[in-house]
């Protein structure tokens, strides 16, 4: 169960991460700034990827089919 808990907390992070590298690269002024967001991004979305594929072989960690609770009854 620590495993789970650790790998979805790096994923948030990665994803908090390529969430602010975007809006960087949305909001940026001049070329190399944006070209620096950009890369970033790229790099954290190329992570965010190899995390999830770790996560997803291991069974253990990856729920191929989780429980959906409706949030209005």
């Amino acid at each position: 169960m620590q495993d789970q808990v650790i790998m979805n907390d790096v994923l948030t992070s990665i994803k908090n991460a390529c969430d602010i590298f975007m809006h960087g690269s949305i909001e940026s002024a001049t070329p190399n700034v944006n070209g620096t967001f950009k890369q970033a991004l790229n790099d954290y979305l190329c992570m965010q990827n190899e995390v999830y594929c770790k996560m997803q072989a291991k069974p253990h960690i990856h729920n191929p089919n989780p429980q959906w609770t409706p949030l209005c009854h």
